[in-house]
């Protein structure tokens, strides 16, 4: 094995990922935190209508950060291969692409939803009571996307090179703007849909300003402007390894459209009507969002250790990290799990009052729809460790999964046998069959790590 004093190779495992996943982790919180405050003071201040018009809204942000993830991801990714291998060039050119399409998609977005922001909304699931509200809030966010997706892709580029905490400053100083801008519009200017989304998008505006600062003064290799150049081979390369936390979150956005239009409509066709299930299920959405920064932010910060050392042939170390991160993955996930089931009225209760009815509703469907919360590290975990050993096929495959081939149908089937309950039910069942394939091809995967790591001792 070839000797090497680059940290990633010779720095404890424990240590480096305790190193680059807590500012992750609190880089991916701060960035949950964006929802759930203003559904915080939304539901405080206008009540169970406009909980019901985030979450309308909300398909826009797995959107948003599916491009962040993808060019994020996928050019840290690039970049660590390639500087484990020692080809700081190459590396150089996958970041500068990396930033260029950050950009470029935040601005097509953009366009997109405000030219079509009405039917987007209407296919989101809007009644006619949520219809207004939600174009309110959307109407003004939208212009924040390109802010958006550059801060929070950006941030996984800083991290790969080797600043993690800096990556979670610029996501705290955003977030911090936008809480002290939520109550000062909101309560104080009395400025309802319309102040939560300003002081969203403020706050967007800082991190990506930090963001581009920081990107002037790279570290391990020097930026031009020659590398922002467009260079499609290199765009394509950067697609393939973030092609899996991309279709993860497009995944999310699709599901959740279907799920906001069955429960508006099997909500009709209950005791609770529509509006109940469509705030009740933005709610849960967004509280087990924080569940899941958490465990992509481990996985995001195994995510350069392994890269790194994969490249340099380290493979026991590549070993070593993800075990470490499912591990820690698991610790978090139980945790949640027993919140969820313990203290679901507790947590709804702080986006706001309601009737029995609501509660009842919420309760239930906290219980039931992330019954298997405990098993849900090893998915996202093990699609970004694909892609970070190079692997892409196996991470769009796990990405698939829970999303796509397994909650996708059976929202669409148990209500038809179940009504709205059978919304609820579909969340276990696929979390658990997701988790199975994840077990099956993680466990093959470390057999042929320890096959190459026994022929690289040699």
């Amino acid at each position: 094995m070839t000797t090497t004093t680059h940290p990633m190779a010779d720095k404890p495992i424990g240590q480096l990922l305790r190193q680059f996943a807590v500012p992750s982790i609190i880089a991916m919180l701060v960035s949950s935190l964006y929802n759930i405050i203003d559904q915080l003071f939304i539901g405080q201040s206008i009540g169970l209508l406009g909980n019901a018009a985030t979450n309308i809204a909300f398909p826009l942000t797995p959107t948003c950060v599916a491009f962040s993830l993808m060019f994020g991801i996928g050019g840290a990714a690039r970049f660590n291969l390639a500087m484990g291998a020692g080809r700081k060039k190459e590396a150089a050119a996958y970041m500068g692409n990396a930033l260029l399409m950050l950009v470029s998609c935040g601005i097509v977005l953009c366009i997109i939803v405000r030219l079509f922001l009405t039917p987007m909304l209407l296919l989101f699931g809007a009644t006619d009571q949520v219809l207004d509200y939600a174009r309110t809030y959307t109407g003004i966010t939208s212009l924040g996307f390109p802010f958006l997706i550059l801060a929070t892709g950006g941030g996984h580029l800083i991290r790969a090179d080797g600043s993690p905490q800096f990556s979670m400053i610029c996501n705290l100083v955003g977030a911090i703007v936008n809480t002290v801008l939520d109550a000062l519009f909101i309560f104080g200017f009395h400025m309802g849909m319309a102040g939560a989304a300003y002081a969203t998008i403020i706050g967007q505006i800082i991190s990506a300003l930090l963001v581009i600062r920081y990107m002037c003064h790279f570290k391990t290799v020097p930026l031009h402007l020659s590398e922002l150049k467009p260079k499609v081979n290199y765009i394509m390369h950067i697609v393939l390894l973030g092609a899996s936390p991309f279709i993860n979150q497009i995944a999310m956005m699709i599901v959740q459209v279907v799920m906001n239009n069955s429960l508006s409509h099997y909500g009709a066709l209950s005791s609770y009507g529509s509006e109940i299930p469509l705030a009740c299920s933005g709610i849960i959405a967004k509280v087990n969002m924080v569940l899941f920064s958490m465990i992509i932010g481990i996985s995001q910060g195994m995510q350069p250790i392994a890269s790194y050392n994969y490249g340099a042939g380290n493979y026991g170390r590549v070993r070593k990290v993800l075990h470490l991160a499912l591990k820690a993955g698991f610790v978090i996930s139980i945790i949640s799990f027993l919140l969820f089931q313990f203290l679901p009225r507790q947590i709804i209760s702080l986006f706001g009052s309601g009737s029995e009815d609501y509660f009842t509703f919420a309760e239930e469907y906290f219980r039931i729809y992330l019954f298997f919360t405990f098993v849900n590290c090893l998915q996202p975990i093990a699609s970004n460790f694909f892609t970070a050993v190079g692997k892409a096929q196996k991470g769009i495959i796990l990405s698939l999964t829970r999303q796509i081939l397994f909650l996708l149908p059976l929202i669409i089937l148990l209500p038809y046998i179940m009504g709205i309950d059978g919304i609820m039910y579909a969340g276990p069942c696929a979390d658990l069959a997701a988790a199975l394939l994840s077990i099956y091809l993680v466990v093959k995967e470390v057999n042929i790590l320890k096959q190459k790591e026994a022929i690289h001792a040699q």
